[in-house]
């Protein structure tokens, strides 16, 4: 018998998935090709700023690619998503074209947020994705609040918020799973879970490590997936996103993963070892990936090659793009402080201002 809670319901226990069922060709190329743009655009990302084209934080994705591939591909167009500071495969991913993305990393006005956000502030309201937010953890309450106007307005969409387990020792994270499961949000929370929190190992922070555990307390479903596994985030994703869709309330998927690169492009990694890194890097979804297709004789290295060859391309226009673009003028420096109508009002309240002054 299983254990119950107060409320009477059954305890949701977590899960780990597991891929079964057939694959096509065609998606199996689509997600593999999706992977090599992420990692060839932040590779290009980390040339350019060491070459200080792209100033402030950057913090790559490189290892992580299989998570933004299997979660969001499963998304539809009116779903909302809200990321992380490390969030350019999942902007991607989204649809947010490769120039854009790039521009918005140059600092210039052809960026999709007009080269105002930088590398953490990835922005596009016509695709539903709404950051990027350098704040740890603060794309949590913006997600619970994107997933209260849904219900209200009575929209058939939800919101995927990811994030990463650092976020979890932050007080956002539970306020916001209390109130979508008090509130019966159609939130999807996925927490990349890549071990470290900056330069702080999971197992030093919290005591305990197993992420899904913490649904218990807000009496959210829950479950883990092989975040290196491109096919297993995929299909629990669409679990959860079927779960969430069908009116029963936020859910909790952990994808277990790992970057190979450091947290940002000042962190000295002293935190742990290459010996650790190497091995993590045997479980590279990519190289995994190719793998397993080889052996369903799904794929051949002419295919792969030619992957490449076609992602090069696109990700080196995407930087000629950046480099041919417009940085915004000094006297739009407070333009969008405030609204248009503010601006406006304010305008004519300094005018009214100096023609008292002046009497």
């Amino acid at each position: 018998m299983s254990k119950m809670q107060k409320n009477g319901k059954a305890k949701k226990k977590a899960k780990t998935t597991s891929v079964e069922g057939s694959l096509t060709k065609d998606h199996a190329f689509h997600l593999l090709h999706q992977m090599l743009r992420i990692r060839r655009l932040e590779e290009k990302s980390a040339e350019m700023y060491s070459a200080t084209k792209i100033r402030g934080f950057l913090h790559l994705y490189i290892g992580e690619e299989a998570v933004a591939v299997g979660a969001i591909e499963s998304l539809k167009p009116e779903d909302n998503i809200v990321a992380t500071y490390r969030e350019h495969g999942h902007a991607l991913i989204r649809g947010i074209p490769s120039k854009q993305i790039m521009a918005e990393m140059y600092g210039k006005l052809e960026g999709c947020s007009r080269g105002r956000g930088g590398s953490m502030h990835l922005f596009c309201k016509e695709k539903n994705f709404f950051g990027g937010n350098a704040i740890v953890g603060g794309g949590l309450p913006l997600a619970v609040g994107l997933g209260l106007a849904s219900k209200m307005q009575g929209k058939d969409n939800i919101t995927c918020c990811l994030f990463g387990e650092g976020a979890v020792a932050e007080g956002e994270f539970h306020e916001s799973m209390n109130l979508a499961a008090l509130w019966n949000l159609p939130v999807l929370f996925i927490c990349e879970n890549n071990l470290y929190a900056m330069g702080t190992a999971l197992k030093l922070s919290e005591s305990v490590t197993d992420i899904t555990k913490k649904a218990d307390a807000y009496d959210i479903t829950a479950e883990a997936v092989d975040g290196m596994d491109v096919l297993a985030v995929e299909k629990a994703t669409q679990k959860g996103i079927d779960y969430v869709r069908s009116g029963k309330g936020p859910y909790l998927l952990e994808c277990r993963t790992y970057r190979f690169r450091a947290h940002s492009m000042f962190d000295p990694e002293l935190y742990r070892t290459k010996e650790e890194v190497d091995e993590w890097k045997k479980k590279d979804p990519i190289d995994n990936f190719i793998k397993y297709l080889k052996v369903k004789k799904l794929i051949t290295n002419k295919d792969t090659e030619q992957f490449k060859k076609e992602v090069e391309k696109e990700i080196q226009e995407a930087v000629d793009f950046a480099e041919s673009g417009t940085l915004e003028p000094v006297e739009d420096l407070t333009k969008f402080v405030y609204s248009d109508s503010a601006q406006k009002d304010t305008s004519e309240t300094e005018m009214v201002h100096q023609s008292v002054d002046s009497k």
